[in-house]
């Protein structure tokens, strides 16, 4: 069934995904006026339950695309949402120390202070989670475990949805307002011996306090080390749209593939597309995500991407960061990625 949808509400992460760039295109928009459909972006909403549904998936007739650990809550949750693609784009993901740390190798570790941020008012505490996982697999690596070392909360008492996000110059913040790193604040004073961060942010504040990067667990050649919050990401929509506008559903994954085709052969466009959605600069995109960035941004079903999921979703569940197990395979829909698939097909 496919009926005339009214409104699409898209959200998406400051992070590289097709999604970004087909929104920052106007393609998206482009395809659902033909429809006459309205694209209202849910993040930049005066309501702060609208923004919320950024993590929780409770605004029917929306699709998100970026972090999974909010996407895998929700589902465990009992949201009836359906994964339609994965992206894995490798992004570094650091363990940080002070440059005249004692701290050279991951063993070091043991007995230290490590700071972890703590979300109170936070229904999925994201940050904290895909910080303990890039935390417990550099550890795992070298025969160790999170209790070996000692955990250092740093508590924020704010939604993750206070404000709505800010617009200029093309780009979004995404802050709400707070400080988004008390962790890496609290490494600055020697309140603790090593934080985690990944992405460009981390590549840009390493560079600019001169922070030693420990062990990247991004750069590992075992991708099961690499599944973390961004690997892969989540392109999913509630059930009602899938259900009822399985031809917007369609339209949303032509335009992804669409906007990651195109950044296969735009490189340097790309890059700066990527900086805009990063709220950060062309190198530090290039320090994060690799100067092949163009090339990483690509939407499937790969069993690569699902068997990284399921293994993050596992250890989600074990740390008691989602309320039920997620059996990945059951929660995906892979309908409209073949349509789409073959609608591409049918116009090359």
């Amino acid at each position: 069934m496919s009926n005339p949808l009214d409104t699409l509400w898209y959200t998406r992460c400051p992070v590289p995904t097709g999604l970004g760039i087909a929104v920052q295109q106007g393609w998206l928009e482009q395809a659902f006026s033909a429809q006459s459909t309205a694209i209202r972006s849910l993040r930049e909403s005066n309501d702060e339950a609208v923004r919320e549904s950024h993590f929780d998936h409770t605004l029917q007739n929306s699709v998100r695309h970026g972090g999974n650990i909010p996407a895998l809550w929700a589902r465990a949750d009992g949201r009836d949402t359906r994964v339609l693609g994965l992206s894995w784009a490798d992004e570094t993901q650091r363990i940080l120390v002070l440059p005249d740390s004692d701290i050279k190798t991951v063993r070091d570790l043991k007995g230290r202070r490590f700071g972890l941020p703590l979300w109170r008012k936070a229904q999925i505490d994201f940050a904290r989670a895909q910080a303990l996982r890039g935390l417990e697999n550099a550890l795992r690596l070298d025969g160790l475990h999170v209790h070996d070392v000692t955990l250092f909360d740093y508590e924020i008492g704010v939604s993750q949805s206070a404000r709505p996000a800010e617009q200029l110059g093309g780009a979004h913040v995404f802050s709400g307002g707070h400080a988004q790193n008390p962790e890496l604040l609290g490494l600055l004073r020697r309140e603790v011996d090593a934080i985690f961060l990944k992405g460009a942010h981390a590549a840009q504040v390493a560079q600019q306090f001169g922070l030693r990067t420990v062990i990247d667990t991004g750069a590992h050649p075992d991708p099961l080390i690499r599944a973390n919050n961004g690997t892969p990401r989540t392109l999913t929509v509630d059930a009602n749209l899938l259900d009822q506008h399985f031809g917007a559903a369609v339209t949303i994954v032509e335009q992804v593939l669409r906007a990651e085709g195109w950044a296969q052969q735009h490189p340097d466009d790309t890059r700066r597309f990527l900086a805009r959605e990063t709220n950060s600069s062309e190198f530090f995109v290039a320090k994060a995500y690799g100067e092949d960035a163009h090339l990483k941004l690509r939407t499937d079903l790969s069993a690569h991407s699902i068997a990284g999921l399921q293994d993050f979703a596992d250890f989600l569940h074990r740390w008691q960061f989602l309320p039920a197990a997620v059996d990945v395979r059951g929660w995906i829909d892979a309908r409209p990625l073949q349509a789409a698939l073959a609608q591409r097909q049918q116009a090359a």
